[in-house]
Protein backbone atom coordinates (compact mmCIF):
# COMPACT_ATOMS: atom_id res chain seq x y z
CA UNK A 1 0.00 0.00 0.00
CA UNK A 2 2.85 2.56 1.00
CA UNK A 3 4.85 1.47 -2.21
CA UNK A 4 3.40 3.25 -5.03
CA UNK A 5 4.22 6.93 -3.34
CA UNK A 6 7.78 6.18 -3.52
CA UNK A 7 7.94 5.01 -6.68
CA UNK A 8 6.28 8.24 -7.88
CA UNK A 9 8.53 10.19 -5.94
CA UNK A 10 11.22 8.12 -7.36
CA UNK A 11 9.93 9.01 -11.12
CA UNK A 12 9.45 12.30 -10.53
CA UNK A 13 13.39 12.16 -9.18
CA UNK A 14 14.70 10.10 -12.22
CA UNK A 15 12.62 13.24 -14.66
CA UNK A 16 14.26 16.00 -12.33
CA UNK A 17 17.40 14.78 -12.76
CA UNK A 18 17.28 13.74 -16.32
CA UNK A 19 16.19 17.50 -17.20
CA UNK A 20 19.39 18.67 -15.03
CA UNK A 21 21.61 16.61 -17.57
CA UNK A 22 19.68 17.71 -20.82
CA UNK A 23 20.32 21.35 -19.40
CA UNK A 24 24.21 20.86 -18.15
CA UNK A 25 24.45 19.05 -21.88
CA UNK A 26 23.26 21.97 -23.13
CA UNK A 27 25.43 24.75 -21.21
CA UNK A 28 28.71 22.63 -22.40
CA UNK A 29 27.50 22.70 -25.77
CA UNK A 30 26.75 26.17 -25.44
CA UNK A 31 30.49 26.68 -24.24
CA UNK A 32 31.98 24.16 -26.57
CA UNK A 33 30.65 26.40 -29.13
CA UNK A 34 31.69 29.88 -28.08
CA UNK A 35 34.89 28.79 -27.36
CA UNK A 36 35.40 26.95 -31.12
CA UNK A 37 33.85 29.10 -32.70
CA UNK A 38 32.44 32.37 -31.45
CA UNK A 39 28.94 31.06 -31.82
CA UNK A 40 25.92 30.30 -29.47
CA UNK A 41 22.04 30.33 -29.32
CA UNK A 42 20.19 33.32 -27.95
CA UNK A 43 17.03 32.11 -26.72
CA UNK A 44 15.95 33.16 -22.87
CA UNK A 45 14.28 36.03 -24.08
CA UNK A 46 10.28 36.86 -23.20
CA UNK A 47 8.76 35.28 -26.08
CA UNK A 48 11.02 32.72 -26.87
CA UNK A 49 12.61 33.84 -30.38
CA UNK A 50 15.28 31.74 -31.12
CA UNK A 51 18.14 33.50 -32.27
CA UNK A 52 21.54 32.36 -33.72
CA UNK A 53 24.43 34.32 -32.99
CA UNK A 54 27.59 34.68 -34.83
CA UNK A 55 30.59 37.05 -34.50
CA UNK A 56 32.76 37.37 -37.05
CA UNK A 57 36.44 38.60 -35.08
CA UNK A 58 39.78 39.23 -36.16
CA UNK A 59 40.52 38.04 -39.38
CA UNK A 60 39.12 35.91 -42.08
CA UNK A 61 40.98 33.17 -42.64
CA UNK A 62 41.45 31.89 -46.14
CA UNK A 63 42.24 28.42 -47.61
CA UNK A 64 45.79 28.47 -45.62
CA UNK A 65 46.52 28.33 -41.78
CA UNK A 66 47.17 31.52 -40.19
CA UNK A 67 49.51 31.47 -37.13
CA UNK A 68 48.11 30.08 -34.21
CA UNK A 69 48.80 33.44 -32.08
CA UNK A 70 46.39 35.15 -34.69
CA UNK A 71 42.29 35.47 -34.03
CA UNK A 72 40.81 34.51 -36.94
CA UNK A 73 37.64 33.29 -38.33
CA UNK A 74 37.61 30.18 -40.25
CA UNK A 75 35.44 29.99 -42.96
CA UNK A 76 34.91 26.28 -42.92
CA UNK A 77 33.13 26.55 -39.47
CA UNK A 78 30.72 29.78 -40.55
CA UNK A 79 29.36 28.41 -44.28
CA UNK A 80 27.91 25.22 -42.58
CA UNK A 81 26.75 26.61 -39.54
CA UNK A 82 25.17 29.26 -41.92
CA UNK A 83 23.48 25.64 -43.62
CA UNK A 84 22.21 24.36 -40.63
CA UNK A 85 20.30 27.65 -39.71
CA UNK A 86 18.89 27.63 -42.92
CA UNK A 87 17.74 24.03 -42.65
CA UNK A 88 16.69 24.57 -38.54
CA UNK A 89 13.21 25.03 -38.20
CA UNK A 90 13.45 25.90 -34.53
CA UNK A 91 16.02 29.26 -35.01
CA UNK A 92 14.33 31.88 -36.71
CA UNK A 93 16.73 35.07 -36.78
CA UNK A 94 20.37 36.05 -37.17
CA UNK A 95 22.15 38.15 -35.43
CA UNK A 96 26.18 39.18 -36.65
CA UNK A 97 28.60 40.75 -34.48
CA UNK A 98 31.60 42.14 -36.62
CA UNK A 99 35.34 43.44 -35.08
CA UNK A 100 37.27 42.18 -37.97
CA UNK A 101 40.84 43.47 -39.41
CA UNK A 102 39.31 41.85 -43.18
CA UNK A 103 41.16 39.11 -44.79
CA UNK A 104 40.82 36.83 -47.10
CA UNK A 105 38.66 38.38 -50.46
CA UNK A 106 36.89 34.30 -51.48
CA UNK A 107 36.38 33.52 -48.23
CA UNK A 108 34.97 36.63 -47.12
CA UNK A 109 32.33 37.10 -49.81
CA UNK A 110 31.31 32.87 -49.30
CA UNK A 111 30.56 34.16 -46.00
CA UNK A 112 28.96 37.22 -47.37
CA UNK A 113 26.93 35.65 -50.11
CA UNK A 114 25.40 32.91 -47.46
CA UNK A 115 24.44 35.50 -44.94
CA UNK A 116 22.40 37.19 -48.23
CA UNK A 117 20.91 34.41 -49.10
CA UNK A 118 19.17 33.05 -45.63
CA UNK A 119 15.83 33.33 -45.80
CA UNK A 120 15.61 34.42 -42.44
CA UNK A 121 15.61 37.50 -40.55
CA UNK A 122 19.16 38.76 -39.91
CA UNK A 123 20.89 42.04 -38.33
CA UNK A 124 24.50 42.92 -38.45
CA UNK A 125 26.31 44.92 -35.53
CA UNK A 126 29.53 46.29 -36.32
CA UNK A 127 31.88 46.84 -33.47
CA UNK A 128 35.14 48.34 -33.51
CA UNK A 129 36.19 47.66 -36.67
CA UNK A 130 34.66 45.59 -40.29
CA UNK A 131 37.65 46.93 -42.51
CA UNK A 132 38.15 45.78 -45.83
CA UNK A 133 36.56 42.83 -46.48
CA UNK A 134 34.60 43.28 -43.83
CA UNK A 135 32.14 45.86 -45.03
CA UNK A 136 30.82 43.00 -47.25
CA UNK A 137 30.51 41.28 -44.62
CA UNK A 138 28.39 44.07 -42.69
CA UNK A 139 26.07 44.73 -45.25
CA UNK A 140 25.58 41.24 -46.23
CA UNK A 141 22.45 41.01 -43.49
CA UNK A 142 18.65 42.37 -44.13
CA UNK A 143 19.60 45.52 -41.65
CA UNK A 144 23.09 46.86 -40.45
CA UNK A 145 24.32 48.92 -37.48
CA UNK A 146 27.42 50.28 -35.95
CA UNK A 147 28.21 51.85 -32.82
CA UNK A 148 29.48 55.45 -32.42
CA UNK A 149 32.88 54.47 -32.56
CA UNK A 150 32.83 51.86 -34.95
CA UNK A 151 35.06 51.96 -37.88
CA UNK A 152 35.00 50.74 -41.45
CA UNK A 153 37.92 51.32 -44.27
CA UNK A 154 37.21 50.59 -47.98
CA UNK A 155 40.23 50.39 -50.05
CA UNK A 156 41.36 48.67 -53.06
CA UNK A 157 42.40 45.05 -53.84
CA UNK A 158 45.11 44.04 -52.07
CA UNK A 159 47.29 40.97 -53.18
CA UNK A 160 50.44 39.37 -51.12
CA UNK A 161 53.65 37.22 -52.41
CA UNK A 162 54.65 37.43 -56.13
CA UNK A 163 52.76 39.59 -58.40
CA UNK A 164 53.46 38.86 -62.06
CA UNK A 165 53.66 42.72 -63.72
CA UNK A 166 51.70 42.19 -66.86
CA UNK A 167 48.08 43.44 -68.00
CA UNK A 168 46.79 40.18 -67.34
CA UNK A 169 47.71 40.86 -63.50
CA UNK A 170 45.87 44.23 -63.17
CA UNK A 171 43.11 43.01 -65.13
CA UNK A 172 42.60 40.24 -62.28
CA UNK A 173 42.75 43.04 -59.47
CA UNK A 174 40.26 44.99 -61.36
CA UNK A 175 37.76 41.69 -61.42
CA UNK A 176 37.56 40.98 -58.10
CA UNK A 177 37.59 44.43 -57.04
CA UNK A 178 34.30 44.53 -59.24
CA UNK A 179 32.80 41.74 -57.40
CA UNK A 180 33.35 43.50 -54.32
CA UNK A 181 32.04 46.83 -55.11
CA UNK A 182 29.51 45.39 -56.68
CA UNK A 183 28.47 43.18 -53.74
CA UNK A 184 28.46 46.04 -51.59
CA UNK A 185 27.09 48.38 -53.81
CA UNK A 186 23.86 45.65 -54.53
CA UNK A 187 23.00 45.14 -50.55
CA UNK A 188 23.23 48.86 -49.17
CA UNK A 189 22.14 52.60 -50.30
CA UNK A 190 25.15 53.66 -51.90
CA UNK A 191 26.55 53.33 -55.79
CA UNK A 192 29.27 51.93 -57.25
CA UNK A 193 30.72 55.01 -58.13
CA UNK A 194 31.04 56.31 -54.70
CA UNK A 195 32.58 53.39 -53.60
CA UNK A 196 35.52 53.52 -55.86
CA UNK A 197 35.92 57.16 -55.19
CA UNK A 198 36.03 55.73 -51.71
CA UNK A 199 38.19 53.45 -52.33
CA UNK A 200 40.73 55.57 -54.33
CA UNK A 201 40.96 58.34 -52.02
CA UNK A 202 44.75 59.39 -51.52
CA UNK A 203 44.45 62.22 -48.49
CA UNK A 204 42.77 59.83 -45.53
CA UNK A 205 44.75 57.30 -44.59
CA UNK A 206 48.52 57.56 -43.97
CA UNK A 207 50.44 54.91 -45.54
CA UNK A 208 47.48 53.52 -47.59
CA UNK A 209 44.86 54.66 -50.48
CA UNK A 210 41.35 54.68 -49.20
CA UNK A 211 39.10 55.84 -46.92
CA UNK A 212 37.93 55.52 -43.15
CA UNK A 213 34.25 56.20 -42.03
CA UNK A 214 33.65 56.28 -38.41
CA UNK A 215 29.89 55.26 -36.52
CA UNK A 216 27.56 58.02 -38.65
CA UNK A 217 29.88 58.53 -41.39
CA UNK A 218 29.11 55.20 -42.61
CA UNK A 219 25.12 56.06 -42.20
CA UNK A 220 25.64 58.96 -44.23
CA UNK A 221 27.18 57.08 -47.26
CA UNK A 222 24.52 54.87 -47.37
CA UNK A 223 26.54 51.44 -46.23
CA UNK A 224 25.17 51.36 -42.74
CA UNK A 225 21.68 51.32 -41.90
CA UNK A 226 21.61 52.88 -38.49
CA UNK A 227 23.61 53.76 -35.33
CA UNK A 228 23.03 51.95 -32.66
CA UNK A 229 24.15 48.89 -30.23
CA UNK A 230 23.10 45.48 -28.79
CA UNK A 231 20.12 47.09 -28.13
CA UNK A 232 18.79 48.08 -31.35
CA UNK A 233 19.86 45.55 -33.00
CA UNK A 234 18.04 42.95 -30.91
CA UNK A 235 14.92 45.00 -30.81
CA UNK A 236 14.96 45.29 -34.89
CA UNK A 237 15.69 41.52 -35.13
CA UNK A 238 12.79 40.77 -32.62
CA UNK A 239 10.73 43.07 -34.64
CA UNK A 240 11.34 41.02 -38.50
CA UNK A 241 11.10 37.69 -36.15
CA UNK A 242 7.37 39.41 -34.83
CA UNK A 243 6.78 40.59 -38.59
CA UNK A 244 7.61 36.85 -40.24
CA UNK A 245 5.39 35.44 -37.62
CA UNK A 246 2.25 37.23 -38.28
CA UNK A 247 2.75 36.67 -41.97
Amino acid sequence: MDAAPENKQGGQDENHDEKKDQELKKEQDQEQLIREAGQMTLDENAKNYKIHLLSIIGEIEGHECLPANTKTTKYEHVLPQLAAIEDSQEIEGLLVLINTVGGDVESGLAIAEMIASLSKPSVSLVLGGSHSIGVPLAVATEYSFIVPTGTMIIHPVRMTGMVIGVPQTYDYFKKIQDRIVGFIASHCNTTEDRLEQLMMETGILTKDVGTILVGSQSVDEGIINEVGGIKEAMAKLYAMIEERRGN
